[in-house]
């Protein structure tokens, strides 16, 4: 097996980052502002973007951004969790990724603003999650989007959301989901996977920042919710169609690919890309390298199939 390699455009970015400083070292506030104050990229424009509120657990309010790509009527939408291993992040942060979704894919995407830890200890971040997705189910007709095409999505910690967001909604009859997009997921707390113990210096994600997110999260203590872990999940049948992305530089990968391996068995439909050459969290700047502008219109393009065609049974 050969070992992995950065491509010439992903490996530019890596490098134009400097000699990297582990989370550890920088502090969680400090790495929060670096991801908060990050200049954005050119970014597509959008036929409006609605400010809004959700109802969070016990009245508190939740903010989400919805970004709609045309004026379409009762249009797809997407419910969107960002990035950041629950410990930082916003609707700020991670915009671009939610405007490239929203444009490849021709659906409405509602970002959700969720809390984050270790101010709001888990499971404040699923909570959140699961009722905003509730609410913009409820509230289909007020936003003119169609429930009947409603998909979760997330990259890296806000891929395990919107994957406990799907199963939660199969368990307890909740919203329907058509499908469930997982980009490079934080699925597991598995530090033994193949992929981790043999990248443990990883671009833009070493196992030091795993465990220290980890640690922040929850003091490293793993809980055993499906809706916390879902590679906790004992079934993961009846689950919507998936689209699961892995990057091959990334010490996770095993955890995306493993739990695609387990939706494919149970038969769930499922589609699994690695994207060779590319690092973990290189979609919230897709527009960096060639595999990752790649990735945005492939995913775009099979969101509109699926959209298109929507299965109900």
């Amino acid at each position: 097996m050969r070992s992995p390699t950065l491509d010439p455009d992903a490996a530019a970015r890596v490098a134009a980052l400097g000699v990297p400083t582990p989370m550890r070292t920088r502090g969680l506030a400090a790495v929060r502002d670096a991801v908060e104050s990050a200049p954005h990229p050119s970014m597509p424009d959008m036929a409006r973007i609605d400010d809004l509120t959700a109802p969070g657990p016990g009245g508190r309010p939740i903010a989400v951004r919805l970004y709609r790509p045309t004026t379409a009527i009762r249009c797809p939408v997407l419910v969107y969790f960002h990035g950041g291993g629950l410990v930082m992040g916003s609707n700020h942060s991670f915009e671009p990724l939610a405007r490239e979704l929203a444009r490849a894919s021709g659906a409405a995407v509602a970002a959700v603003d969720y809390r984050l830890a270790p101010e709001s200890p888990p499971p404040a971040q699923f909570d959140d999650a699961y009722a905003a997705t509730e609410w913009i189910a409820a509230e289909a007709d007020r936003l003119s989007v169609d429930t009947e095409r409603l998909g979760v999505v997330g990259d890296s910690a806000g891929g395990s959301l919107a994957a406990a967001v799907a199963l939660a909604a199969r368990d307890h009859n909740g919203p329907a989901i058509a499908v469930q997009v997982l980009l490079y997921p934080g699925l597991d707390r598995d530090m033994g996977a193949a992929s981790i113990t043999a990248m443990p210096d990883a671009p833009m994600l070493t196992h030091d920042d795993i465990v220290f997110m980890h640690e922040t999260v929850d003091g490293g203590v793993t809980a055993h919710s499906p809706y916390q872990v879902p590679a906790h999940a004992t079934d993961v049948g009846g689950l919507p169609p998936s689209i699961i992305v892995t990057a091959e530089c990334d010490p996770i990968r095993d955890w995306g690919e493993r739990y695609a391996g387990r939706l494919r068995d149970a038969g769930v439909q499922t589609t699994l890309t690695r994207y060779p050459g590319t690092y973990h969290g290189f979609l919230m700047r897709s527009d960096a390298t060639a595999r990752g502008r790649l990735a945005i219109a492939e995913i775009g393009a099979l969101l509109a199939a699926k959209f298109a065609h929507p299965i109900s049974f």
